[in-house]
């Protein structure tokens, strides 16, 4: 058994029926020429060659009991007819009907008795102009399990570089285990929580040095920032503002999603993030800001602050390929307020640049683990009260939506001998956040995957569209010209 880290716990507590915590991606997938059968069968025996390689796919939920602590990752081998599944969509379907398709499965919740994994394979898409063949996979893993770049890491086993199917290296044969039973699972968690609590007293020393540094910082920022206000000057980047402007995408959420994706050429946009001295994340957060503005002012709904978003950042060390989650979360201000791209843009790249500086100094403070005892029945209960007393029409938001941008492969990938053409990322959206736009770059393009509840935005086909035309303003926008230098005229003094 392996008890769940404090962070991979937490979305276990936090889900409800309403805010399932699965995350996953939408695949359209090229069959070879001449193939013959049904994609899912072939599927199937391919993931069976490749789970001794994929132990995030062969464990389930063990609970300690009473629920005193986090529950344990016990082994436990999948039924590979029960999650991978077969959907026949009507005869010649297209991207339209994946995506609402996606975003019906997405609300439902998986089967905690069962591994926390689910591959959907959808049949009967529209054949493309030439003939050729297609099928749609779409993926569901509990953020109990991995983070997005433990996902990645994990379709670094699955996916091969060519459609014929690489050989992996023989895994010994494991010795077959006694299931644990209640004594053993509570012995387990508590020889961890011993361990957790003496990591965490060692950490204490160094930990609240930083702290001190930072509160002072932090203090001397916000001293800053209001004698700016008192200066008249706008509030922006750098501002110290706790709170985001109250807005649609701020309440309570339902089960029922609305998905859309799309694909942009990344080409593009680092020649034109270069051009601006922007990072690629900064140029995400751009075309993001400015699709939101888009959509708002249509709406009738922008806000006169910026929205803020919260900003996902990785604490994996490179080469780190544990399927856990080891991840943090920051805000960033979009400058949404402001009408000019070019004056947007140098608020957002002042406000990216604080964020970075910033996190630089507190990615040590935060544990991927930490002592549980009480908070499965304290944590639980929060995210049920906090749903169904609507707290987040009450509470004021922090945040008002998640942009996340995860890096992928480079190269074309292939699935079982079927050419992998789109990675729209699915994830995550909760009470008071109900829209998440995830991004991830696969083989020159930047694959952008939209999610929210369908109360809130039924129609997030409309914000892809505005996330094209951002992305079009965005490769034309100029940079702002330097100031011709002027000589100083020679005088003849006095």
């Amino acid at each position: 058994m392996r008890q769940l880290a404090g962070l991979d716990a937490g979305f276990l507590y936090l889900e409800t029926p309403e805010m399932p915590m699965h995350v996953g991606a939408l695949h359209v997938l090229e069959l070879p020429a001449g193939f013959q059968g049904r994609f899912v069968d072939l599927l199937r025996a391919h993931i069976a060659a490749r789970l001794p390689h994929l132990p995030a796919l062969r464990r389930r939920l063990a609970s300690v009991p009473l629920d005193l602590f986090n529950p344990a990752w016990v082994a436990a081998e999948p039924d590979l007819a029960q999650h991978i599944v077969a959907i026949e969509l009507p005869p010649g379907s297209a991207m339209r009907a994946l995506q609402d398709a996606v975003g019906r499965l997405h609300g439902q919740l998986l089967d905690r008795e069962r591994p926390l994994w689910k591959f959907h394979v959808f049949e009967n898409l529209a054949p493309g102009n030439e003939g050729q063949r297609y099928v749609a996979l779409y993926t569901q893993l509990h953020h109990a399990a991995v983070d997005g770049q433990a996902a990645v890491a994990l379709a670094s086993v699955i996916l091969d570089l060519s459609p014929e199917p690489r050989e992996l290296p023989a895994k010994p044969a494991r010795a077959a285990r006694t299931p644990l039973g209640p004594v053993g699972l509570l012995r387990g968690a508590l020889a961890h929580q011993w361990q957790q609590t003496m990591k965490l007293a060692r950490a204490l020393p160094g930990s609240v040095g930083t702290l001190s540094q930072l509160a002072s910082q932090s203090a001397g920022e916000a001293l800053s920032a209001l004698a700016g206000r008192w200066r008249g000057e706008a509030s922006g980047a750098g501002s110290s503002d706790l709170l985001a402007p109250r807005m649609r995408f701020n309440q309570s959420i339902s089960a029922a999603r609305s998905f859309a994706s799309l694909s942009l050429p990344l080409a593009g946009l680092n020649e034109a993030r270069k051009r601006h001295g922007a990072s690629l994340n900064d140029a995400v957060l751009m075309v993001c800001g400015s699709a939101l503005r888009r959509l708002l002012l249509e709406l009738g709904e922008l806000p006169k602050k910026p929205l803020i978003a919260a900003v996902p950042i990785s604490l994996r060390e490179a080469g780190d390929t544990r399927a856990s989650n080891q991840v943090s979360m920051t805000r960033v201000s979009l400058a949404t307020h402001i009408a000019d791209p070019r004056r947007r843009l140098a608020q957002l790249l002042q406000a990216s640049a604080a964020m970075k500086q910033g996190m630089g100094a507190i990615k040590d403070l935060m544990p991927e683990d930490f002592p549980s005892p009480g908070l499965p029945w304290l944590l639980a209960a929060a995210a049920k009260l906090y749903g169904r007393a609507h707290l987040a029409e009450r509470v004021p938001p922090l945040v008002n939506l998640v942009i996340s941008n995860v890096p992928g492969p480079a190269m074309p990938l292939y699935l079982a001998g079927a050419r992998m053409l789109t990675n729209a990322p699915a994830s995550i959206v909760v009470h008071g956040i109900a829209l998440n736009i995830t991004v991830q770059s696969y083989n020159g393009m930047l694959e952008v995957g939209l999610m929210a509840c369908a109360e809130v935005l039924p129609d997030t086909q409309a914000l892809a569209a505005h996330l094209q035309a951002a992305y079009d303003e965005f490769l034309a926008l100029k940079p702002v010209a330097a100031r011709p230098h002027r000589p100083v005229a020679q005088g003849t003094g006095n």
